[in-house]
């Protein structure tokens, strides 16, 4: 069957649909026969104690449309809530980690969503890692879902926890309208844009911000790609050191996080979990997060610990093995395995 072609796309036409990453669409679970596993994980829980190693082993390797299978048949044949059970079973990062697997990656987005604007306070991190570099097609999922999940606008809610600058970025990033990865790159557009971003702040007293985020929002990573080259030919700095330089705070983090996914993405998830254990004390939270939202793409998760050992020069398994403990340790080093 010949590839699909896609339309040329102008940059004032309207973004082709790009497809879901697995896990995003509800109701996909993977073929098969999944009670060898419903059941296995009901007998660790059923009766006086839990068999933690038991629901490790069950947990940790299973794909995205896996766990929505053995969630499904836990349901249908055991005749309980999975979800429910894990959660009156164990505790702390160990239970966060989980039920963040049981949920699977959409539902887990859509709950770490909510999480992160709910209450005083915003978890930006965790607005950053959800929203952010997402593909259209991903975002419409988690909006869809939040919003059937929780009877809210998450653009709604969103716009409502953020100050005047990052709010409009994410606004931006949440009508989901980037450029098709597959359109030709128009280079002398490119070349423009990264005049239009130097321009924007070098140039100035105050940064025009919104120049910034506007492109930063619409544009696909190859267009992202092509225009760091660019950045790097004119002006003899790079996109991101320019970045680093130019903002601060929350708005830094974003522009960089949406950057650095486009021109590596695993290193980009190298250097997030690092942050969660480098100085005093584990960001375990994060960490937890940040672990399993890896540990869905086998091959991603692979280049995540390539690029780890190359930057820290240290083996990633044994890092995470030596800033956690029991059996959380144990989850986590089994999802990395």
């Amino acid at each position: 069957m010949p590839p699909q072609q896609h339309p040329p796309q102008g940059y004032g036409a309207p973004p082709a649909p790009s497809v879901p990453s697995l896990g995003y669409a509800p109701g996909q679970v993977a073929p098969g026969d999944f009670r060898r596993e419903a059941d296995a994980l009901r007998k660790a829980m059923k009766g006086f104690g839990t068999d933690e190693k038991a629901l490790i082993q069950v947990l940790s390797k299973l794909d995205p449309l896996q766990i929505a299978a053995v969630r499904a048949t836990y349901t249908t044949h055991i005749r309980r809530d999975l979800h429910a059970d894990v959660k009156s079973e164990t505790s702390s990062y160990f239970r966060q980690a989980l039920l963040a697997i049981i949920d699977g990656p959409l539902l887990h987005d859509t709950a770490s969503a909510r999480e992160a604007v709910e209450g005083i306070g915003t978890k930006e991190w965790l607005l950053n890692d959800i929203l952010l570099g997402r593909s259209n097609a991903d975002l419409n999922a988690i909006k869809t879902s939040y919003e059937r999940t929780y009877r809210r606008s998450l653009q709604k809610d969103v716009e409502d926890d953020l100050s005047f600058k990052t709010r409009n970025l994410f606004a931006l990033v949440l009508r989901a309208a980037r450029h098709d990865e597959n359109a030709p790159i128009d280079y002398r557009t490119i070349q423009a844009e990264a005049q239009n971003i130097h321009g924007a702040t070098a140039a100035r007293i105050v940064n025009n911000a919104d120049e910034v985020c506007s492109l930063f929002a619409r544009s696909s990573n190859n267009e992202l790609r092509a225009l760091n080259q660019a950045f790097s030919e004119r002006y003899h700095s790079s996109l991101e050191a320019h970045l680093e330089k130019e903002f601060s705070g929350h708005m830094k983090e974003a522009l960089l996080h949406i950057l650095r996914t486009a021109l590596d993405p695993a290193m980009r998830d190298a250097v997030l979990l690092e942050e969660c254990m480098k100085g005093m004390g584990t960001k375990d939270e994060r960490l937890v997060v940040r672990v399993v939202r890896v540990h869905w793409d086998r091959q991603h998760l692979e280049n995540v610990k390539r690029a780890y050992q190359s930057k820290y020069k240290q083996d990633l398994v044994k890092r995470v093995r030596g800033e956690t403990s029991g059996d959380y340790q144990r989850l986590l080093v089994a999802m990395l395995e």
